[in-house]
Protein backbone atom coordinates (compact mmCIF):
# COMPACT_ATOMS: atom_id res chain seq x y z
CA UNK A 1 0.00 0.00 0.00
CA UNK A 2 2.67 2.36 1.11
CA UNK A 3 4.53 1.76 -2.41
CA UNK A 4 1.49 2.30 -4.46
CA UNK A 5 0.53 5.83 -2.06
CA UNK A 6 4.22 6.78 -3.12
CA UNK A 7 4.11 5.91 -6.93
CA UNK A 8 1.28 8.12 -6.84
CA UNK A 9 3.21 11.06 -5.45
CA UNK A 10 5.56 10.47 -7.70
CA UNK A 11 3.28 10.71 -10.48
CA UNK A 12 1.83 13.92 -9.51
CA UNK A 13 5.14 15.68 -8.43
CA UNK A 14 6.70 14.67 -12.02
CA UNK A 15 3.52 15.86 -14.01
CA UNK A 16 3.77 19.20 -11.33
CA UNK A 17 7.44 19.57 -12.87
CA UNK A 18 6.51 18.66 -16.18
CA UNK A 19 4.42 21.73 -15.96
CA UNK A 20 6.36 23.80 -14.66
CA UNK A 21 9.33 23.41 -17.43
CA UNK A 22 6.42 23.95 -20.07
CA UNK A 23 5.69 27.04 -18.44
CA UNK A 24 8.56 28.68 -17.09
CA UNK A 25 11.51 27.39 -20.22
CA UNK A 26 9.08 26.43 -23.34
CA UNK A 27 6.35 29.43 -23.33
CA UNK A 28 8.71 32.31 -23.15
CA UNK A 29 10.62 30.12 -25.83
CA UNK A 30 8.39 29.69 -28.13
CA UNK A 31 5.58 32.32 -27.96
CA UNK A 32 6.25 36.00 -28.75
CA UNK A 33 6.17 39.04 -26.68
CA UNK A 34 2.33 39.59 -27.37
CA UNK A 35 1.50 36.32 -27.12
CA UNK A 36 3.72 35.72 -23.24
CA UNK A 37 1.81 38.56 -21.78
CA UNK A 38 -1.97 37.45 -22.96
CA UNK A 39 -0.92 34.15 -20.91
CA UNK A 40 0.58 35.88 -17.88
CA UNK A 41 -2.75 38.03 -17.99
CA UNK A 42 -4.42 34.41 -18.09
CA UNK A 43 -2.30 33.51 -15.45
CA UNK A 44 -3.61 36.23 -12.76
CA UNK A 45 -7.37 35.23 -13.77
CA UNK A 46 -6.21 31.53 -12.95
CA UNK A 47 -4.91 32.62 -9.57
CA UNK A 48 -8.27 34.04 -8.86
CA UNK A 49 -9.61 31.00 -10.09
CA UNK A 50 -7.55 28.68 -7.60
CA UNK A 51 -9.28 31.03 -4.76
CA UNK A 52 -12.60 30.76 -6.08
CA UNK A 53 -12.64 26.83 -6.10
CA UNK A 54 -11.43 27.15 -2.77
CA UNK A 55 -14.44 28.66 -1.38
CA UNK A 56 -16.99 27.26 -3.90
CA UNK A 57 -15.45 23.51 -5.01
CA UNK A 58 -14.41 22.65 -1.49
CA UNK A 59 -16.77 25.17 0.53
CA UNK A 60 -19.78 25.20 -0.93
CA UNK A 61 -19.70 28.95 -1.43
CA UNK A 62 -20.20 30.46 -4.55
CA UNK A 63 -19.00 33.75 -4.68
CA UNK A 64 -20.40 35.77 -7.93
CA UNK A 65 -18.54 38.98 -6.86
CA UNK A 66 -14.76 38.32 -6.45
CA UNK A 67 -13.99 41.47 -8.74
CA UNK A 68 -14.59 43.38 -5.60
CA UNK A 69 -11.62 41.75 -4.06
CA UNK A 70 -9.32 41.48 -7.63
CA UNK A 71 -10.22 45.20 -7.83
CA UNK A 72 -9.09 46.37 -4.43
CA UNK A 73 -5.50 44.57 -5.04
CA UNK A 74 -5.30 46.08 -8.55
CA UNK A 75 -6.54 49.60 -7.69
CA UNK A 76 -4.06 48.93 -4.68
CA UNK A 77 -1.55 48.23 -6.92
CA UNK A 78 -2.34 51.18 -9.40
CA UNK A 79 -2.52 53.79 -6.97
CA UNK A 80 1.24 53.02 -5.54
CA UNK A 81 1.93 53.51 -9.64
CA UNK A 82 0.07 56.37 -10.51
CA UNK A 83 1.92 58.29 -7.06
CA UNK A 84 5.48 56.90 -7.57
CA UNK A 85 5.43 57.93 -11.53
CA UNK A 86 3.63 61.78 -10.63
CA UNK A 87 6.40 62.05 -8.41
CA UNK A 88 6.50 63.58 -4.65
CA UNK A 89 4.42 66.57 -4.08
CA UNK A 90 2.68 65.45 -7.58
CA UNK A 91 -0.87 64.76 -8.75
CA UNK A 92 -1.50 61.86 -11.31
CA UNK A 93 -2.71 62.84 -14.31
CA UNK A 94 -6.36 62.32 -13.93
CA UNK A 95 -6.43 63.93 -10.96
CA UNK A 96 -5.41 67.19 -12.48
CA UNK A 97 -7.93 67.22 -15.39
CA UNK A 98 -10.33 66.91 -12.73
CA UNK A 99 -9.93 70.34 -10.85
CA UNK A 100 -8.19 69.09 -7.59
CA UNK A 101 -5.36 70.59 -6.28
CA UNK A 102 -3.63 67.95 -3.60
CA UNK A 103 -3.63 64.63 -3.09
CA UNK A 104 -6.34 62.83 -1.19
CA UNK A 105 -5.33 62.06 2.28
CA UNK A 106 -6.03 58.11 1.52
CA UNK A 107 -3.88 58.05 -1.14
CA UNK A 108 -0.82 59.26 0.40
CA UNK A 109 -0.33 55.77 2.04
CA UNK A 110 -0.13 54.10 -0.91
CA UNK A 111 3.12 56.26 -2.32
CA UNK A 112 4.82 53.87 -0.28
CA UNK A 113 5.66 49.65 -1.20
CA UNK A 114 5.72 48.71 1.98
CA UNK A 115 2.26 49.90 2.82
CA UNK A 116 0.87 49.60 -0.71
CA UNK A 117 1.85 45.59 -2.05
CA UNK A 118 0.51 44.18 1.98
CA UNK A 119 -2.74 46.55 1.63
CA UNK A 120 -3.48 44.80 -2.07
CA UNK A 121 -3.66 41.93 -0.07
CA UNK A 122 -4.68 42.44 3.63
CA UNK A 123 -7.40 45.09 2.71
CA UNK A 124 -9.35 42.01 0.50
CA UNK A 125 -8.84 39.81 3.15
CA UNK A 126 -10.13 41.98 5.92
CA UNK A 127 -13.23 42.79 4.25
CA UNK A 128 -14.43 39.27 3.52
CA UNK A 129 -13.59 38.32 7.47
CA UNK A 130 -15.84 41.13 8.12
CA UNK A 131 -18.44 40.18 5.84
CA UNK A 132 -18.02 36.57 6.51
CA UNK A 133 -18.48 36.88 9.96
CA UNK A 134 -21.48 38.94 9.53
CA UNK A 135 -23.05 36.90 7.00
CA UNK A 136 -21.94 33.29 7.94
CA UNK A 137 -23.45 34.06 11.27
CA UNK A 138 -26.49 34.66 10.09
CA UNK A 139 -26.84 31.16 8.03
CA UNK A 140 -27.11 33.03 4.87
CA UNK A 141 -25.73 30.54 2.10
CA UNK A 142 -26.64 29.26 -1.21
CA UNK A 143 -28.28 31.62 -3.72
CA UNK A 144 -28.65 34.44 -0.95
CA UNK A 145 -24.94 34.27 -0.67
CA UNK A 146 -24.28 34.04 -4.33
CA UNK A 147 -26.36 37.47 -4.33
CA UNK A 148 -24.96 39.19 -2.10
CA UNK A 149 -21.56 39.10 -3.01
CA UNK A 150 -22.73 39.58 -6.65
CA UNK A 151 -24.27 42.89 -5.37
CA UNK A 152 -21.24 44.10 -3.58
CA UNK A 153 -19.06 43.72 -6.45
CA UNK A 154 -21.63 46.04 -8.52
CA UNK A 155 -21.52 48.85 -5.51
CA UNK A 156 -18.15 48.83 -5.88
CA UNK A 157 -18.28 49.71 -9.31
CA UNK A 158 -20.80 52.58 -9.17
CA UNK A 159 -18.41 53.78 -6.61
CA UNK A 160 -15.38 53.51 -8.32
CA UNK A 161 -17.67 55.15 -11.55
CA UNK A 162 -18.90 57.83 -9.15
CA UNK A 163 -16.02 58.99 -7.80
CA UNK A 164 -14.06 60.32 -10.86
CA UNK A 165 -12.16 62.78 -9.07
CA UNK A 166 -10.12 59.92 -7.15
CA UNK A 167 -10.57 57.07 -9.05
CA UNK A 168 -10.57 58.44 -12.66
CA UNK A 169 -14.20 57.04 -12.97
CA UNK A 170 -14.99 55.08 -16.02
CA UNK A 171 -11.22 55.00 -17.41
CA UNK A 172 -9.49 53.95 -14.57
CA UNK A 173 -5.61 54.05 -13.67
CA UNK A 174 -3.83 53.89 -16.96
CA UNK A 175 -0.47 55.15 -18.60
CA UNK A 176 1.01 53.19 -15.83
CA UNK A 177 4.65 52.67 -17.29
CA UNK A 178 6.88 52.20 -14.45
CA UNK A 179 7.60 49.99 -11.76
CA UNK A 180 10.20 50.54 -9.44
CA UNK A 181 11.99 52.53 -12.22
CA UNK A 182 11.91 49.39 -14.57
CA UNK A 183 10.09 50.78 -17.98
CA UNK A 184 7.20 48.39 -18.14
CA UNK A 185 7.06 48.42 -21.94
CA UNK A 186 10.50 46.95 -22.50
CA UNK A 187 9.60 43.76 -23.43
CA UNK A 188 12.59 42.11 -21.15
CA UNK A 189 10.89 43.53 -18.56
CA UNK A 190 7.20 42.18 -19.45
CA UNK A 191 9.14 38.76 -19.72
CA UNK A 192 10.24 39.11 -15.83
CA UNK A 193 6.46 39.97 -15.05
CA UNK A 194 5.55 36.45 -16.64
CA UNK A 195 8.01 34.86 -14.66
CA UNK A 196 6.51 36.53 -11.63
CA UNK A 197 3.21 35.75 -12.25
CA UNK A 198 3.89 31.90 -13.44
CA UNK A 199 5.83 31.50 -9.89
CA UNK A 200 3.32 33.29 -7.87
CA UNK A 201 0.40 31.38 -9.56
CA UNK A 202 2.28 28.15 -8.98
CA UNK A 203 3.17 28.73 -5.79
CA UNK A 204 -0.39 29.57 -4.54
CA UNK A 205 -1.36 26.20 -6.09
CA UNK A 206 0.70 24.67 -3.93
CA UNK A 207 -0.65 26.47 -0.71
CA UNK A 208 -3.95 25.63 -1.67
CA UNK A 209 -3.36 22.11 -2.36
CA UNK A 210 -1.31 21.69 0.73
CA UNK A 211 -4.62 23.15 2.89
CA UNK A 212 -7.30 21.32 0.88
CA UNK A 213 -5.43 18.21 1.72
CA UNK A 214 -5.16 18.93 5.84
CA UNK A 215 -7.28 18.03 8.60
CA UNK A 216 -9.03 21.51 7.58
CA UNK A 217 -9.94 20.76 4.11
CA UNK A 218 -11.47 17.80 5.36
CA UNK A 219 -13.32 19.67 7.58
CA UNK A 220 -14.32 22.97 4.91
CA UNK A 221 -15.48 19.90 2.91
CA UNK A 222 -17.78 18.11 5.59
CA UNK A 223 -19.21 21.71 6.04
CA UNK A 224 -20.12 22.40 2.20
CA UNK A 225 -22.26 18.85 2.12
CA UNK A 226 -23.34 19.05 6.08
CA UNK A 227 -23.19 21.88 7.58
CA UNK A 228 -25.56 20.96 10.29
CA UNK A 229 -23.75 17.92 10.86
CA UNK A 230 -20.87 19.23 11.32
CA UNK A 231 -22.06 21.74 14.09
CA UNK A 232 -23.82 18.89 15.59
CA UNK A 233 -20.20 17.65 15.90
CA UNK A 234 -19.30 20.59 17.78
CA UNK A 235 -17.39 22.34 15.52
CA UNK A 236 -18.13 26.26 14.57
CA UNK A 237 -18.55 26.46 10.24
CA UNK A 238 -18.92 29.82 10.77
CA UNK A 239 -14.99 29.87 11.49
CA UNK A 240 -14.60 27.25 8.92
CA UNK A 241 -16.06 29.20 6.44
CA UNK A 242 -15.19 32.66 6.77
CA UNK A 243 -11.07 31.63 7.08
CA UNK A 244 -12.03 29.78 3.45
CA UNK A 245 -13.50 32.99 2.08
CA UNK A 246 -11.07 35.31 3.59
CA UNK A 247 -8.29 33.40 1.84
CA UNK A 248 -10.10 33.12 -1.36
CA UNK A 249 -10.33 37.09 -1.51
CA UNK A 250 -6.26 37.74 -0.33
CA UNK A 251 -5.78 34.93 -3.22
CA UNK A 252 -7.72 37.56 -5.85
CA UNK A 253 -6.17 40.17 -4.33
CA UNK A 254 -2.95 39.34 -4.98
CA UNK A 255 -3.83 38.61 -8.65
CA UNK A 256 -5.31 42.14 -9.40
CA UNK A 257 -2.34 43.11 -7.57
CA UNK A 258 -0.20 41.48 -10.37
CA UNK A 259 -2.39 42.10 -13.34
CA UNK A 260 -2.00 45.83 -13.35
CA UNK A 261 1.81 46.09 -14.13
CA UNK A 262 1.30 43.01 -16.55
CA UNK A 263 -1.98 44.69 -18.65
CA UNK A 264 -0.69 48.62 -17.26
CA UNK A 265 -4.80 49.37 -16.74
CA UNK A 266 -7.02 49.06 -14.14
CA UNK A 267 -10.81 50.02 -14.58
CA UNK A 268 -14.15 49.04 -12.98
CA UNK A 269 -15.03 47.43 -16.24
CA UNK A 270 -12.40 44.32 -15.41
CA UNK A 271 -14.76 44.08 -11.91
CA UNK A 272 -17.78 44.13 -12.16
CA UNK A 273 -20.38 41.22 -12.33
CA UNK A 274 -20.20 40.11 -15.88
CA UNK A 275 -15.95 39.61 -15.15
CA UNK A 276 -16.97 37.72 -12.18
CA UNK A 277 -19.10 35.40 -13.67
CA UNK A 278 -16.79 34.63 -16.45
CA UNK A 279 -14.15 33.72 -13.61
CA UNK A 280 -16.79 31.64 -12.29
CA UNK A 281 -17.16 30.10 -15.56
CA UNK A 282 -14.11 28.64 -15.97
CA UNK A 283 -13.70 27.05 -12.29
CA UNK A 284 -17.04 25.37 -13.92
CA UNK A 285 -15.96 24.21 -16.90
CA UNK A 286 -12.25 23.17 -15.77
CA UNK A 287 -13.92 21.33 -12.77
CA UNK A 288 -15.39 22.09 -9.39
CA UNK A 289 -13.54 21.37 -6.27
CA UNK A 290 -10.26 20.08 -8.34
CA UNK A 291 -7.13 23.20 -8.40
CA UNK A 292 -5.81 21.95 -11.34
CA UNK A 293 -9.20 21.89 -13.21
CA UNK A 294 -9.66 25.52 -12.04
CA UNK A 295 -6.58 26.75 -13.46
CA UNK A 296 -6.95 25.32 -16.90
CA UNK A 297 -10.64 26.00 -17.10
CA UNK A 298 -9.71 29.18 -17.05
CA UNK A 299 -6.91 29.71 -19.01
CA UNK A 300 -8.93 27.64 -21.94
CA UNK A 301 -11.92 29.86 -21.33
CA UNK A 302 -9.60 33.42 -21.35
CA UNK A 303 -7.48 31.67 -24.73
CA UNK A 304 -11.00 30.65 -26.88
CA UNK A 305 -12.05 34.07 -25.87
CA UNK A 306 -8.98 35.44 -27.39
CA UNK A 307 -9.42 33.15 -30.06
CA UNK A 308 -12.66 33.50 -30.65
CA UNK A 309 -12.47 37.16 -31.27
CA UNK A 310 -9.77 37.35 -33.18
CA UNK A 311 -11.17 35.10 -35.44
CA UNK A 312 -15.01 36.21 -35.50
CA UNK A 313 -15.32 39.54 -34.16
CA UNK A 314 -19.03 39.82 -34.68
CA UNK A 315 -20.16 36.74 -33.41
CA UNK A 316 -17.25 35.84 -31.00
CA UNK A 317 -20.14 36.44 -27.86
CA UNK A 318 -22.63 33.51 -29.32
CA UNK A 319 -19.76 31.00 -29.60
CA UNK A 320 -18.50 31.45 -26.58
CA UNK A 321 -22.15 31.18 -24.90
CA UNK A 322 -22.48 27.94 -27.27
CA UNK A 323 -19.07 26.60 -25.63
CA UNK A 324 -20.40 27.15 -22.21
CA UNK A 325 -23.83 25.44 -23.11
CA UNK A 326 -22.04 22.56 -24.39
CA UNK A 327 -19.94 21.90 -21.44
CA UNK A 328 -22.50 22.10 -19.02
CA UNK A 329 -25.11 20.40 -20.72
CA UNK A 330 -22.82 17.09 -21.62
CA UNK A 331 -20.24 17.60 -18.87
CA UNK A 332 -21.51 18.76 -15.79
CA UNK A 333 -18.11 17.89 -13.77
CA UNK A 334 -16.06 19.93 -15.98
CA UNK A 335 -13.03 18.93 -17.69
CA UNK A 336 -11.85 17.58 -14.44
CA UNK A 337 -14.54 15.20 -14.92
CA UNK A 338 -14.51 13.62 -18.39
CA UNK A 339 -11.11 13.08 -17.03
CA UNK A 340 -11.95 11.09 -14.42
CA UNK A 341 -14.28 9.23 -15.87
CA UNK A 342 -11.72 8.22 -18.34
CA UNK A 343 -9.54 6.96 -15.48
CA UNK A 344 -12.25 5.14 -14.03
CA UNK A 345 -12.96 3.41 -17.64
CA UNK A 346 -9.29 2.22 -17.90
CA UNK A 347 -9.42 1.20 -14.53
CA UNK A 348 -12.05 -1.09 -14.74
CA UNK A 349 -10.79 -2.76 -17.49
CA UNK A 350 -7.55 -3.20 -15.69
CA UNK A 351 -9.28 -4.84 -12.87
CA UNK A 352 -11.50 -6.64 -15.72
CA UNK A 353 -8.12 -8.22 -17.50
CA UNK A 354 -6.74 -9.03 -14.21
CA UNK A 355 -9.27 -10.90 -13.27
CA UNK A 356 -9.45 -12.72 -16.82
CA UNK A 357 -5.81 -13.15 -15.98
CA UNK A 358 -6.70 -14.82 -12.40
CA UNK A 359 -8.83 -17.07 -13.83
CA UNK A 360 -6.20 -18.78 -15.99
CA UNK A 361 -2.91 -17.90 -14.60
CA UNK A 362 -3.21 -16.69 -10.72
CA UNK A 363 0.76 -16.15 -10.18
CA UNK A 364 0.50 -14.27 -13.26
CA UNK A 365 -2.57 -11.94 -12.28
CA UNK A 366 -0.94 -11.27 -8.82
CA UNK A 367 2.78 -10.44 -10.67
CA UNK A 368 0.36 -7.97 -12.66
CA UNK A 369 -1.11 -6.27 -9.33
CA UNK A 370 2.15 -6.00 -7.96
CA UNK A 371 3.46 -4.57 -10.86
CA UNK A 372 1.01 -1.89 -10.50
Amino acid sequence: MKRVVAGVRWRRLSLFLLIGFVVLVLCPALLSDFRLGLLAKYFCFAIVAVGIDLAWGYGGMLALGQGLFFGMGGYAMGMMLKLQEAGPGKLPDFMSYNGLTQVPGFWKPFSHSWFALPAAVILPMALAAGLGALVFRQRVRGAYFAILTQALAAAFVILLIGQQGFTAGTNGLTNMRTLFGYDLNDPVNQRSLYFVVAIALGAVFLVARQLVHSRYGKLLVAVRDGEDRVRFLGYNPTTVKVLAFTVSAGIAGLAGALFVPVVGIMSPALLGIVPSLELVIGVALGGRATLVGAVVGTVLVNYARTGLSENYPSGWLYLQGALFIVVVAFAPKGLAGIWKSLQNVRRERTVTATANIAVSDPAAAALDLVAQ
